[in-house]
Parts: structure tokens; sequence; C-alpha cells
């Protein structure tokens, strides 16, 4: 591993920020950021704004002009070597008369990893990787599961009372949670490749499942919609279908495919897995079709049983202050577990307040997370 300096840490810090402003419109894309520095002072900065369109580099060099001759490039992730909708990043910092590159991260795709530092070297220019890399791999934990498990990352979102209740007996849960923390939920959703729910859900909520806050700019994206429906359930009159974007409804038999076609579903078939779907084989589909992130709003046995099946990468929990009672419906619906050490092991990495209420952020212990630090 090279040595860095404090400076340079700064640098790539400045470059993780700018990366993060593509947190809503860069994905299927990585969000990647770049600062070139030349003789001690920040001569251009860009990011990955919009997928297929330039990249951070890119982006980066425009800004520099002239003075991105003799610059060393700090950027969040390897540049690119291929040719996407959008040509090598190599091939422009090459162009430019980079002189250095440091890079926080080796691309994680098996296919390309390391050919981007490759053609930088051959064309004499230096390079250095892993400066401040937990950081980048924090960032990206979507994408690098993707490219390297062939799943998106899992985010399971609830609202629960402080007693951990979704719902008082008769099914009434609006609302929970205050309209902070509500507004929050629609961040989570804008920075989600997809949304995922239960046929449950649908037929007693009839969501619509969009992204609704005004001063999140999308650029336009909502995030696609996904309806478990083993036996295809799902009415050509629910409200999602008639919304802008995209809805997917997974199911094990196709009767009614005609139907929600026309009404605007496309229907995908896939195995059965203990009466309702194959949840990993949903999960492959998703990844094939670039979804880097999934975002899971759904009710306590969908919940309980992707956490059972160890899908589960990530939760958030939306607290409110209040106490349900007894006769009400949990957060999860799971097998009975008999001793403790069925227990699911968490690591919060994150609680704070989000208007009257308390966001938990929690990571499962899966050895994916392990792996990245």
């Amino acid at each position: 591993m090279a040595e860095f300096s404090a400076t340079e840490c700064a640098y790539m810090a400045q470059a993780l920020r700018i990366a993060k402003r593509g947190l809503y419109t860069a994905h299927p894309n990585p969000m990647v950021g770049c600062v070139l520095v030349n003789d001690g002072a920040v001569v251009g900065e860009g990011w990955h704004e919009f997928a297929g369109e330039p990249h951070a580099e890119v982006n980066a060099l425009r800004a520099a002009g002239n003075d991105a001759r003799g610059a060393t490039a700090y950027v969040t992730l390897e540049p690119c070597v291929h040719h996407g909708k959008t040509p090598p990043c190599t091939d422009a910092l090459i162009e430019a008369g980079i002189a250095e590159v440091v890079a926080g991260l080796e691309d994680p795709n098996p296919a390309v990893s390391g050919s981007g530092f490759d053609a930088l070297a051959a064309a004499d220019i230096s390079v250095r990787k892993g400066l401040m890399q937990d950081s980048v791999q924090s960032l990206l934990t979507g994408f690098i599961s993707r490219v390297t498990r062939g799943r998106p990352y899992v985010r399971l979102k609830m609202a629960s009372s402080i007693d951990g209740c979704i719902a008082m007996a008769n099914g009434q849960s609006q609302w929970i949670t205050g309209p902070e923390a509500r507004a929050d939920v629609q961040r989570l959703r804008a920075r989600s490749g997809a949304i995922i729910t239960g046929i449950g859900t649908v037929l007693a909520d009839d969501p619509a499942f969009t992204v609704r806050e005004e001063s999140i700019d999308t650029r336009g994206k909502q995030p696609l919609r996904v309806v478990l429906d083993s036996g295809l359930r799902m009415p050509s009159s629910a409200a999602m279908l008639a919304l802008p974007g995209t809805t997917l409804v997974y199911c094990c038999n196709d009767g009614k495919r005609q139907a929600l076609g026309d009404a605007g579903a496309e229907i995908i078939v896939v195995d059965s897995d203990d009466g309702g779907v194959d949840l990993p084989q949903v999960l492959e589909d998703l990844a094939a079709r670039g979804v880097n992130d999934v975002l899971v709003e759904a009710g306590p046995k969908l919940a309980g049983k992707l956490i059972e099946a160890d899908l589960v990468d990530e939760l958030v929990i939306y607290q409110a202050p209040h106490i349900m009672g007894s006769q009400t419906m949990g957060m999860f619906h799971t097998p009975t577990w008999q001793d403790l050490t069925d227990r699911r092991a968490l690591h919060i990495t994150d609680v704070r307040k989000v208007g009257g209420d308390t966001r938990i952020t929690a990571q499962f212990a899966s050895a994916f997370m392990s792996s990245l630090g």
C-alpha cells in the first residue's frame, strides 16, 4: 500500500464530497469524483453527474483547461479504459498531459479491474492507489455488490413505534412516523435503482412508490417499482401502473400476464420457493438490469423472509416515540427461533434524530460487509 500525505488525504476527501453529488443521478454507474491539482493548487474538479454523460475525470479536465497538463488527478475510482456510452477516461487523461493519477479504489469489476491503471502506466503516467479506500468502498457499496456478487445491495426500511410495532391489529399504520421521517424516506428512494414490495402491501395500501420530494433533483429518474406476486393477484387498476416509470411484477405463473401487461406492467416469471418467488433469482435479474441499490418497503412477512435468507445488507428503522401496545403487528415474521444463537447480528452505523423520530441504520454482519472493511 502506497503512503500518502495529509494534504493528499484532503484532496481525496474533496473528491469524495464531490462524488456524492451524483447520489441521485449517477446510477447505475458508480458515483465518482475527481480533483486536479497542479503546483499545489486545485485547478479543476468534476463528478459523474448522469449516466450516459461525461465521467468525473472528463468534467474535471474541462474545468482545468490547459492547467491540467502536468497535474495530479485525485480520483475516487480507477479511470475506465473501455468504450461505453462515453469514451475511455484513460484516453482523456493521457491526451490532457496528466502527470500522475492517485486513485482511491481499483475498479471492483473483475472484468476490468486494473486495466485502467495499466493503460495509464503504459503512457508513462505515475499511478498510486488505495488512498482512503475504505471511504470509497462505503460510498460504492451498491456498485461493488452488483459487479462482485451479481446482486444489488439490499436496504430494508421499516417504520415502527418504540416497542417495535408497524401497524395496529386492524392494519392501520398511517402515519406512525412524522413528516420529516417520511421526507427522509424519499431520499432513500431517490438513491435506489429499485423499490421492492410484496403483493400484500399493494393490495392493502395501493402505494405509488415514486420519489415525490420536489427538493430532490433526480433529473426525472424514478426507481423501478418491483412487486413480488407469486400468484399474480395484482390488480390492473393498481395506482403505480398509471405513473411514470417502470413497474416489474415477479411471479411464478403468468395467468394474468395479458391484463397486467396491457395496464403497463412488465411481467417476469421466476422459480417458486416455499410458495413465493425465488428471492435470489429476483435480485440477480435486477442486477442484470443495472440496479446497484434496492430499497425494500414491505410488510413483516417479506421482511422476515429476506432476513431469514440473509439477503438484507442494511436495515433502516424510523422509530417513533410512542407505544402501540401488544395487540399489534411486529416488524418481522420469521420462523420460530428457539435459541439466542438464532439471532441475526447487527452493527449499528448511525443513529440520528429526524424530526421527532429516530433513524437507526445498521448493517448485517455478513461476509460481504466484512470484506469491505
